[in-house]
C-alpha cells in the first residue's frame, strides 16, 4: 500500500502520509477578506465532517484575513496562492498551516526560494500543485498534449526543483477533468513520489456528474493504496463535498463510522413514499455517531429479507410498515410513524 510508505506531513494538528488515515478537505467559496461569512462555513464545513480546510488567497486583505479565520476555527487552514510570491510569504506569516502554490505560475527560482525560506521558518508544509489546464508547453509539446506522464514529469520537476532548494516538506497533488488519465498519473507517479499524495478530479462538474466522476476516479485510485488526502471538487455547497468524500471512504473500507444507510430501488409494490422516507432517513441519521447499517425498504413482501444484512431496518406496506431488527420483524408501526419509530431506536441504541 503506497499511503503507508510516504512522508508523514503535519498540517496543523492533522498529520497525512505514513499510513494516518485519509484526510477530507474542502474549498471555502466565500470571499475570505470577509473573516465572518467564511468562519460561518467552515464552522459548518467541521460539523459535516471536514477534516483540512483550504481558503483562496487573492489579495493581501485575504492573507490578513487569515489571522482572524484561525482563530475562530478548529481544522488546519491551508492558503490557495497563485502568481504573487508574496501573498505566499503573507499568508504563512499571518496563520495558514500549509500553502498550495503551482512553482510553475509563482516565478523565477529566486521568488520560490523565498517562499521556501518563510516555509522553513514557520515549520510549515507546502503543497505542490500541478493542474492539466495549466502544464508547460515544453512537455504539451514532448508528449503530443496533456498527458498523465506529461502531469508526472511537471510534478516530479517541481518537486526536485524545491528539495534541491532544501526543503522536503511537501504535499503532491497531480489534478485533471480527465477521470482517466487523473488515475493513470497517479499510478505513475505512485512509486516515484515519497511524499504524502493529495487526490482529487479537479472540475468534476454539478453535483450529479461531480460525484461520478468523482466517485469512479476516487475509487480508482485510493483502491490501489495511492492517495492520503482527498477532496471531491463540485459546482455546488461545499458540505456536498463532505458528504460525498465520507461516502466514498465508507464504500471502499478506508473509514469507518457514522450510519450507512440503504434503500431498495422503487417498483409497483411500492405503496409508501419511498423517495421522500429515504432521504428523511439519511438526514436524520446524518449527526447520529453510529457506525450501523439502516435500511429503507419500499414494500413487506422483500422488506425483511432485503433488511436481513442491516443493522435495523423499516419496511413500508400500504398504510403501515415494519420495524426490523437484526432481521427480524420487532413491531407493525403506521406509516407516518415509521420515520419516529426508526429514530426512537437509533436514539436508544446503546440501552
Amino acid at each position: 500500500m503506497y499511503r503507508d510508505h510516504t512522508k508523514k506531513i503535519a498540517i496543523g494538528n492533522v498529520v497525512i502520509g505514513g499510513g494516518n488515515p485519509i484526510a477530507i478537505q474542502s474549498m471555502t467559496n466565500t470571499r475570505t477578506e470577509d473573516i465572518e461569512k467564511t468562519v460561518a462555513q467552515i464552522l459548518e464545513l467541521e460539523r459535516a465532517g471536514c477534516e483540512i480546510i483550504r481558503c483562496a488567497v487573492p489579495t493581501m486583505e485575504a492573507a490578513e484575513a487569515l489571522a482572524g479565520i484561525k482563530k475562530q476555527i478548529h481544522i488546519p487552514l491551508v492558503a490557495d496562492i497563485h502568481f504573487d510570491y508574496c501573498l505566499a510569504i503573507a499568508a504563512i506569516e499571518y496563520g495558514a498551516d500549509k500553502i498550495r502554490i503551482n512553482p510553475g505560475n509563482i516565478g523565477d527560482v529566486s521568488r520560490i526560494k523565498a517562499v521556501i525560506e518563510k516555509a522553513k521558518e514557520y515549520h510549515i508544509p507546502i503543497r505542490v500543485g500541478v493542474n492539466s489546464g495549466s502544464l508547460e508547453k515544453n512537455l504539451v509539446e514532448k508528449y503530443g498534449g496533456v498527458t498523465a506522464e506529461g502531469l508526472v514529469e511537471s510534478a516530479l520537476d517541481k518537486v526536485h526543483m524545491i528539495e534541491d532548494l532544501g526543503y522536503e516538506e511537501l504535499v503532491v497533488s497531480i489534478k485533471s477533468s480527465d477521470v482517466l488519465m487523473c488515475v493513470k498519473a497517479h499510478e505513475l507517479i505512485a512509486d516515484k513520489c515519497p511524499y504524502p499524495l493529495h487526490v482529487g478530479i479537479t472540475e468534476s462538474g454539478t453535483l450529479l456528474a461531480g460525484n461520478i466522476k468523482s466517485s469512479i476516479g476516487l475509487g480508482l485510485i485510493l483502491n490501489q493504496g495511492i492517495g492520503d488526502t482527498i477532496r471531491v471538487s463540485l459546482t455546488g455547497e461545499p458540505a456536498e463535498e463532505i458528504r460525498s468524500a465520507k461516502l466514498i471512504l465508507r464504500t471502499l473500507g478506508l473509514r469507518k463510522g457514522g450510519i450507512e444507510v440503504v434503500s431498495c430501488p422503487t417498483c409497483g409494490r411500492t405503496k409508501i413514499d419511498l423517495i421522500g422516507l429515504a432521504n428523511q432517513v439519511e438526514a436524520m441519521v446524518s449527526d447520529i455517531p453510529l457506525d450501523i447499517k439502516v435500511a429503507v425498504m419500499g414494500c413487506v413482501v422483500n422488506g425483511p429479507g432485503e433488511a436481513k444484512e442491516a443493522d435495523i431496518g423499516i419496511a413500508g406496506g400500504i398504510g403501515e410498515g415494519l420495524l426490523i431488527k437484526k432481521g427480524e420483524i420487532i413491531k407493525k408501526v403506521k406509516e407516518e410513524e415509521l420515520l419516529e419509530t426508526l429514530r426512537q431506536e437509533l436514539l436508544n441504541w446503546n440501552e
